[in-house]
């Protein structure tokens, strides 16, 4: 009699008689009950997909959040799960009784998936100043590739113990590789929208190890019922168990490189030892932003500079005016306008909810009059704005090393334009490289939105012969360039490229929109 009930003939076996006859078991071993089943199958799919999920958090502080490092995780996590599908099947077939690997094949995968933070941790440390993108596919692996191909393993041995009639075939594969997927898209949704938001990451992989290990605990248990075998039979779950202790003292152990694991970055917050009261947000591996908590009018980067030169040319200097901005970081325009324009109403746009509160604590972001911030995605919160309502606009959104493709299409230029004042001026940081695909396309874009386009750059950015920050500064009025390359001479060796020099910086790049804005592409060196 098989599980429901019903006796049906054992694939491969004379239903007669003879070896092999018993209806209860097969080569592969003893059917679990189909509920057991399908929560092993889900269970060890979900876990595989919470890793995946993770493991773009756990790497991004030492190689970034890229195209690559994206490319990276997703490359990796398919291959563990299609080499350990592939092992998997094979040992089922291999196997007398496959039922019996399950239980440790869960609790060893539990182990490793708990190993997966002390791991990364110390392979990055030992990898994060390589600059070779060989270190983000090393990260990748040393997060997935071990615990996923094992628990992608656990499947098709379940499969092979639920096939007990060749007639059914289909519908047993096809239910329990829906499971898997089932499980697989509850622990990406839960992942990604609750989990990650609630708790860190140590804590979510320590809650998976649990979940799995004791699935893989029953399991164990369960095979040794059905089968009368002594607790000493297999070393193999007691030597798991053993390492359980050992995974979790590595996690507690291991270097944390991070302050805050907000929603989006590992962030944390540096004294600067030659300036005591200055400090540097870094989030993931860049220096996002550079505050002096006693002199909020001191910019340390180069391109704070360079906005500031546009934003000290509006009408009547030294007045307050409304300002909108597109990502906070640490706040450090908020804080300049605010002590150099008294009275100044800054309105700031930023996704991560975690750098606002690392900013209140650490670098006196609630201490800046006139602030005003709205913790959510720039592009929802431009359509909350008050037409007409800003005199200056400053974006300076990233997602690793490039704007956010949805702030840089037409589009959203075009919402910019509605929020600002007839006078009013948008300015918007990126970064490229030559041969500037993106900035010039980005020029592009903003010249077919607004009357007057000019770029601020170093002298060798100018030319194109050099990378990094392009200020792009846009408006319906002329533009007061000379007033802001005299402000930049006050300042360093930036220079402001006139509409022309700007015009013929970006050539025939095409316009980026919402149906085709491949940001990522745009500024890969190649």
């Amino acid at each position: 009699m098989d599980e429901a009930g019903t006796q049906t003939p054992t694939a491969g076996n004379d239903p007669g008689g003879g070896p092999g006859s018993d209806p209860g078991s097969a080569p592969g071993g003893t059917a679990l009950p189909n509920g057991f089943a399908a929560t092993i199958v889900f269970v060890a799919a979900a876990a595989v997909l919470v890793l995946e999920t993770l493991a773009l958090r756990l790497i991004a502080p030492y190689v970034g959040v890229t195209l690559q490092t994206n490319t990276a995780v997703i490359g990796a996590a398919l291959m563990a799960i299609a080499v350990g599908a592939w092992a998997g099947g094979r040992a089922a077939d291999r196997s007398p009784d496959a039922g019996r690997l399950i239980g440790p094949l869960l609790l060893v995968g539990a182990c490793l998936t708990l190993l997966t933070l002390p791991v990364v941790r110390y392979v990055g440390e030992a990898t994060q100043r390589s600059g070779d993108a060989s270190a983000t596919l090393l990260l990748a692996m040393a997060a997935v590739i071990a615990p996923a191909g094992l628990l992608s393993a656990v499947a098709p041995m379940v499969a092979k113990l639920q096939l007990r009639d060749l007639h059914q075939t289909g519908t047993i594969v096809g239910r329990l590789s829906g499971l898997g997927t089932l499980g697989g898209i509850v622990a990406t949704f839960a992942t990604g929208f609750v989990l990650v938001a609630a708790f860190r990451t140590s804590t979510i992989l320590i809650g998976t190890s649990v979940v799995v290990a004791a699935v893989g605990a029953v399991a164990i248990w369960y095979d040794r019922q059905r089968h009368g075998r002594p607790a000493a039979g297999n070393a193999l779950p007691g030597a798991a168990v053993a390492l359980l202790p050992l995974s979790l003292l590595l996690v507690a152990i291991a270097p944390n490189p991070c302050q805050r694991e907000t929603e989006y970055h590992c962030a944390r917050v540096v004294a600067d030892p030659d300036r005591a009261s200055g400090r540097t947000l870094e989030l993931d591996t860049l220096r996002h932003s550079y505050v002096d908590l006693a002199d909020p009018q001191y910019l340390e980067f180069e391109y704070t500079r360079a906005i500031a030169a546009v934003a000290d040319t509006l009408p009547e200097p030294g007045a307050a005016i409304d300002a909108l901005h597109i990502g906070g970081g640490g706040f450090t325009m908020p804080r300049y306008l605010a002590a150099n324009r008294p009275g100044t109403r800054s309105t700031v746009l930023e996704i991560d909810g975690g750098v606002v509160e690392l900013g209140r604590e650490r670098l006196g972001v609630a201490g800046i009059p006139g602030l005003t911030t709205r913790v959510g995605d720039a592009r929802t919160g431009l359509q909350e704005q008050p037409a007409g309502r800003y005199d200056l606009v400053v974006g300076d959104a990233f997602g690793g090393m490039a704007v956010p493709w949805h702030l840089t299409t037409r589009e959203v230029a075009e919402q910019i334009r509605g929020v600002l004042r007839p006078d009013g001026v948008y300015a918007v940081n990126v970064i490229d490289y030559p041969p500037d695909r993106f900035a010039r396309a980005q020029i592009a874009t903003l010249r077919a939105v607004f009357g007057h386009v000019a770029f601020l750059g170093a002298p060798t950015t100018v030319e194109g012969t050099g990378g990094g920050n392009h200020i792009l500064v846009a408006s319906q009025r002329p533009l007061p360039l000379a007033t802001i390359q005299q402000g930049l001479a006050q300042r360093g060796p930036w220079l402001v490229a006139d509409e022309a020099a700007t015009a013929a910086f970006a050539g025939d790049a095409g316009v980026l929109t919402d149906a085709y804005a491949p940001v990522d592409q745009l500024v890969t060196q190649f």
